[in-house]
């Protein structure tokens, strides 16, 4: 016999009597929903997948009845689910035969539990970087305007894998071949980069360029260049890691093409503070400077 058949009993209409005792004694699917606290169109799942079935169903009205004892395996129902049990995981467990998740089913439950309060945490703590971002973005320096006077730099262009080995590229690429051919660096310094061919996350075409007080012979890895004056810039200034400078091109290119300005440069970002003077990369301060003119 089947579960189906072993848990429903089909009245027919020619049993009136049997079917008006039986009856009295069950609950309607409406009074058994509402007692254990489930809607009427899950116990009809239940029903349909032969998770719980009515013990009674009549052929010729199609109304379905339970019992009152039917009631603790309703209960047990929605505590496994609450425990993260999938209805196919609970009928599982009662073709077995088994009222209880066993201990080692509940440590497993356990170790998922776990996992999935870690990736929890992890995406929480990855849209509070985007809401502190967002924040910070809005109270960010306001966008100003300046002339960029004409400078002597010496310049070095490479390919970095990411942002992250900028500063490992100007301490022991740049600066050591700047001391070998006898840099001097005007009071106070300015140096920045220039990102070719856009903007990437990974290998990055760079070019570092810092600002002399004249020009020297060119090495391999040196190159000595004269940048004309920038009549007009717009700037921003930024703070934070370098990560953080994609979107504020993103946003300063907004608010130029909103203006009718149009880019008529490299756009530079100058390193003010950064690794070299300060642990705390909140507090690294790097300005942006777009050579701009009216559209």
């Amino acid at each position: 016999m089947t579960r189906t058949l072993r848990h429903i009993l089909y009245l027919h209409p020619d049993n009136i009597s049997a079917q008006i005792v039986m009856s009295k004694n069950k609950l309607k699917i409406g009074e058994f929903s509402r007692l254990g606290r489930v809607t009427v169109r899950a116990l009809r799942h239940y029903e349909e997948i032969d998770l719980l079935a009515p013990e009674i169903v009549d052929r010729e009205t199609g109304y379905r009845y339970y019992s009152a004892s039917q009631l603790q395996k309703l209960f047990s129902i929605t505590k496994l689910k609450s425990m993260g049990y999938s209805l196919e995981e609970i009928r599982n467990l009662w073709d077995d035969e088994q009222h209880f998740p066993t201990v080692e089913s509940l440590e497993e439950k356990i170790r998922k539990c776990e996992e999935e309060l870690n990736m929890l945490k992890e995406r929480k703590r990855m849209l509070k970087a985007v809401v502190d971002f967002q924040k910070k973005k809005y109270k960010m320096e306001k966008i100003y305007f300046e002339s960029l006077p004409a400078i002597t730099v010496a310049a070095h262009r490479t390919i970095i894998p990411s942002y992250e080995d900028l500063g490992r590229l100007c301490s022991e690429v740049i600066g050591p071949e700047m001391a070998r051919l006898g840099c001097i660096c005007p009071e106070p310094g300015y140096c920045y980069t220039i990102e070719h061919g856009g903007y990437k996350p990974e290998n990055i075409d760079i070019e570092y360029c810092e600002a002399v007080t004249s020009k020297g012979p060119d090495s391999s890895l040196i190159k000595f260049k004269e940048i004309p004056e920038v009549p007009l810039a717009a700037c921003l200034k930024v703070f934070g890691p370098y990560e953080k400078l994609h979107d504020n091109y993103v946003e300063l290119f907004a608010f130029l093409e909103k203006e009718g300005y149009k880019i008529a440069g490299d756009p530079r970002a100058v390193y003010i503070d950064g690794i070299w003077n300060q642990e705390d990369a909140e507090k690294w301060l790097t300005i942006i400077q777009v050579p701009v003119e009216k559209a």
